[in-house]
């Protein structure tokens, strides 16, 4: 049997990350707020428990909890459809979150231990000072991640975005894609008008007219797609990295390195697992996160990720994403993310 406490959902949430000079002097004292404001919802919030496991037998039996953060339920049916959580010495804890901007106020508050992010949450989390490392890299196609209007709209390019309102998460990767899509097209980030929503509003502000464009990521892309009969008018290729981590606290590091290093190889070989059985992976996939196979299937194929080691070169492309965050105005200074990266955790055992 697996072992596990359960799994808790977290609401739609963003950070504040205004596109002004002060930018982050703001933005910090929200994050952190929010950051209490997380721990006190997760508290109180459901407890939807998935094996009989009882939360407090851990504490009984002396073994470590690892409490994992979850986006849409991806990392949790990636380790259940390979059965890559049988044998654990550990017990876990899921919390979903529909995205990285509150799963980053979840870490920086210790309400999670652990979880994956992009490359663009992650900036602004270290830029709001929240104390994490990237343990651990993968790289996917980033077509997914994309700039999406609906299937009648006249835009048929990226220029045609000026003047027309984008939704997407703040500080999100979705957020990173409207911005690039804009660049691409010589648009500055005040040629459109950019509103921030988080994924469920910004499908029906798409889907009612509110917004003409709506730029997010997998797997809402594949929804969109398959259940609105969206059209994908600017992809990620070409414009992002396609880079995610796993991130881990300070706090974790320093209690739970064996327990985090047995968690990324088990995800490592899920991961290696799953593009060897992509139908008992898109079912599980669909079945945990509430989506249709046809989505679940399509999101999973397109994006092939990879998990890569952590170096130099690696690290020169965040930064990259970092400086240009920096040069739309939406950090105050340029930060070094060499901090935020840990190199001293293998992808195999």
């Amino acid at each position: 049997m697996v072992r596990g406490r359960g799994t808790r959902t977290f609401g739609d949430s963003d950070i504040e990350h205004p596109n002004t000079p002060n930018a982050m002097t703001a933005s910090r004292r929200q994050f952190l707020r929010r950051g209490a404001a997380a721990t006190a919802a997760l508290a109180s919030g459901p407890l939807l428990t998935f094996t009989p496991f009882a939360a407090g037998d851990a504490r009984a039996q002396g073994r470590p909890v690892l409490k994992a953060g979850d986006q849409k339920g991806g990392l949790r049916a990636l380790l259940e459809s390979a059965n890559a959580l049988e044998g654990l010495a550990y017990d876990i804890q899921w919390t979903e979150f529909p995205a990285a901007a509150p799963l980053a106020e979840a870490l920086n508050a210790g309400a999670v231990d652990s979880g994956p992010i992009g490359d663009a949450p992650a900036i602004f989390a270290l830029a709001a000072g929240t104390r994490i490392r990237l343990i651990g890299a993968n790289r996917s196609d980033p077509y997914g991640t994309a700039v999406l209007v609906r299937p009648d709209s006249p835009l048929r390019q990226a220029a045609d975005l000026k003047g027309k309102s984008i939704g997407t998460n703040r500080g999100s990767i979705g957020h990173l894609i409207a911005l690039k899509a804009l660049e691409s097209a010589g648009l500055k980030p005040d040629d459109a008008n950019l509103r921030f929503l988080p994924p469920a509003d910004a499908k029906l502000a798409l889907s009612s007219g509110s917004i003409d464009a709506w730029a997010t990521w997998e797997p809402y892309t594949a929804m969109a797609e398959t259940s609105q009969h969206a059209r994908v008018l600017v992809s990620g290729r070409g414009l992002w990295s396609g880079l995610s981590y796993l991130a881990a606290t300070d706090a974790a590091l320093a209690s739970k390195r064996a327990v985090l290093q047995d968690f990324l190889h088990r995800v490592v070989r899920a991961q290696q697992w799953s593009y060897q059985h992509v139908p008992e992976f898109s079912a599980t996939l669909a079945r945990i996160i509430g989506i249709s196979p046809q989505a679940a299937r399509l999101q999973f194929e397109r994006r092939r990720t990879q998990w890569r080691s952590i170096d130099a070169a690696l690290i020169a492309e965040q930064q990259r994403t970092a400086d240009f965050y920096l040069k739309a105005g939406l950090l105050r200074q340029r930060l070094d993310v060499r901090q935020t990266f840990d190199s001293g955790f293998s992808l195999s055992a």
